[in-house]
């Protein structure tokens, strides 16, 4: 009976959060996301992550709210960051698909589609077999910080750019889908190696430690922009 109980009680608040969704609670606007501050959902509304739709319970998966949509989820679910405008652009914890929207990353699944989130296997496996890997720094928007990491472009996924944060980590913190992507180069003033990756409004600004890698790095993101996967291709195109 306390089963049923349970049961029927989550059956209620859910559809009772659905209702809330539908009237209470405005969503923002999918242009709006990490402009404005969005209005949270009551954690008392939901009794499933309203992502992955998986349960809530008080030990295992607790409930988080994502800073762009306002979403009651999980942490597996919200187990990102991105910089939201209206919060000074500094970094707010984030769902996967907000994630996605405002930075431009990718994240991957497993063959069941089941959500992991980052790339499974160790930085060291991946760079063994790839077509380039080395350390860059990803700029910040002004161009005066930013992030240092270890970058890969897998030799059997010669079309992403998988980031870890060093070169004997266990599993990526996220990914760049290069294909479509512009390469630029960036000539300086100041003794610094700089490129760029653009598409549309998206852009992501690269600093390297010499000029030599920075020409490798050009050569082998526009190679994967252009969706050339095997040198002879690129031969071919030539």
């Amino acid at each position: 009976q306390d089963a049923i109980d349970r049961k029927e009680k989550r059956s209620e608040t859910f559809k009772t959060a659905v209702h809330g969704l539908e009237s209470d609670t405005p969503a923002l606007k999918t242009e709006e996301l990490g402009r404005r501050a969005p209005q949270w959902v009551r954690d008392n509304l939901v009794t499933m992550c309203m992502r992955c739709k998986e349960p809530f319970n008080a030990i295992t998966r607790r409930r988080h709210h994502c800073r762009a949509c306002g979403y009651v989820v999980c942490a597996r679910c919200s187990d990102y960051k991105a910089e939201l405008q209206y919060d000074g652009n500094r970094p707010n914890r984030v769902c996967q698909e907000c994630f996605i929207f405002l930075t431009g990353h990718t994240v991957l699944e497993d063959r069941e589609g089941k959500h992991k989130g980052i790339l499974e296997k160790g930085a060291a496996e991946v760079s063994s077999r790839s077509l380039l890997c080395s350390s860059l720094q990803l700029l910040d928007k002004n161009g005066k910080g930013g992030t240092r990491g270890w970058f890969v472009i897998p030799q059997d996924d010669p079309l992403v750019l998988y980031i870890y944060a060093a070169p004997q980590d266990v599993r990526a913190h996220s990914s760049i889908p290069l294909l479509g992507y512009r390469v630029r180069d960036m000539p300086q003033g100041e003794p610094r190696h700089l490129f760029q990756l653009a598409q549309s409004r998206q852009v992501f600004t690269f600093e390297a430690d010499t000029e030599e890698l920075k020409r490798r790095w050009m050569k082998a993101m526009a190679r994967s922009a252009a969706g050339i996967t095997h040198p002879e291709e690129e031969e071919e195109d030539a």
